[in-house]
């Protein structure tokens, strides 16, 4: 029987390059942007510039179109902070009911894509794959208006996503949103800190 240990290292030694640039490009991404600090979308378009044709590559086409998003969103997420400082753009809270209607209506969008793939797509995971797509996207457009309660969607997307790579052979990429995991932990923290302090100002003022 192989040591799993090994068979690990193996694994990790047999990444491409193109997906160790990705993973690089992709924790300076989630570190400049828990600092807010715009050049985060740089590296983020780079990443999922890279990221597109290898999930593409692995059959997850939900995906592969999610990094074309991102992509996007890279280019909206820097304007949208860099028009003035982005530590002095407020963050937002949104009341808890927003979240009862809106993870379940992305859940059932996804189920939805995830059948109308299934005739083109051979792939086991497909209504993971999408779940993880729309989730994105909507907790994307979250990050990019300072909506503090983005980084518990990350928690459990980055879990999902972890277990989702590890089953399609991107060890690597496993491993890089498991560790995202913390980042979001920390990337709230940071946040609900600055809103305390914002929410405090606007109270005494």
């Amino acid at each position: 029987m192989n040591n799993p240990a090994d068979a690990f290292i193996a694994q990790l030694a047999a990444t491409s390059l193109l997906e160790w640039m990705a993973v690089i490009l992709a924790l300076g991404y989630v570190w400049l942007a828990a600092r807010q600090n715009a050049w985060c979308w740089l590296c983020a378009f780079l990443s999922t510039a890279i990221y597109t044709w290898l999930f593409w590559q692995v059959t997850l086409p939900f995906q592969a179109a999610l990094n074309v998003f991102y992509m996007i969103m890279a280019g909206y997420g820097y304007y949208h902070w860099g028009k003035d400082r982005s530590e002095s753009r407020p963050l937002h809270n949104w009341p808890w009911w927003y979240h009862l209607f809106i993870v379940p209506a992305l859940l059932l969008l996804a189920w939805g894509l995830s059948r109308l793939a299934e005739g083109q797509f051979n792939s086991d995971h497909l209504w993971l794959d999408a779940s993880i797509q729309v989730l994105s996207v909507v907790t994307t457009f979250m990050v990019a208006h300072k909506v503090l309660q983005n980084w518990l969607y990350w928690f459990f997307i980055n879990i999902a996503s972890a277990y989702l790579y590890a089953q399609s052979g991107l060890l690597l990429s496993a491993c890089l949103f498991a560790g995202y995991v913390v980042f979001s932990v920390y990337g709230y923290y940071q946040w609900q800190q600055q809103w305390k302090v914002q929410h405090a100002t606007r109270v005494f003022n």
